[in-house]
Order: structure tokens, then C-alpha cells, then sequence
């Protein structure tokens, strides 16, 4: 659903949190699942990470950790090397 949508794709599936970091919504098995994820060089969707939200808004933390996996992939990876993975 991500890959057809990208970024049109929206609530209650998914939801833009801050700075360009996005939270994929789902629940399994009771728990409220998310993963969050980013776009870049247009149309190249990155996850990030996944955890059971058990509190009414996403943990700063989590945020925090999508953004240093953003960074960390942004310096190893160009455009180029990006869309061979």
C-alpha cells in the first residue's frame, strides 16, 4: 500500500509526524504497530524501525531514532547507490 501510494497515502494507514519522518499505523494482534519511515531523492521509501506504541502519541525517542538512522543513511548512500539496493 505504501509503494502504490507513497507519500498520498494517509490516515488511518499513515500519518506524517515531523521532519519528514512518517509512521506506517497497523494493528496485530491488539497492539498498535508502527514504522516509521522517510522518502528520499523523490521517490525512494526508507523504513526505519518498528515498535508497539503503548502510549497516545509516538515517544520522542522513536522520532529521534528515525532521524539518526535518516542521517546515517543519507551519508552512505547517494542517489545512485540507493536505487541499486
Amino acid at each position: 500500500m505504501l509503494q502504490e501510494h507513497g507519500i498520498n497515502l494517509h490516515r488511518p494507514f499513515a500519518d506524517t509526524l515531523e521532519d519528514g519522518i512518517h509512521e506506517l499505523r497497523m494493528k496485530i494482534t491488539g497492539n498498535q504497530v508502527r514504522v516509521l519511515y522517510f522518502f528520499c531523492f523523490k521517490d525512494i521509501i526508507v523504513l526505519t524501525h518498528d515498535f508497539v506504541k503503548t502510549t497516545a502519541k509516538v515517544p520522542v525517542r522513536e522520532i529521534a531514532l528515525a532521524k539518526k538512522y535518516r542521517q546515517d543513511f543519507l551519508k552512505r548512500y547517494n542517489e545512485e547507490l540507493a536505487r541499486g539496493l
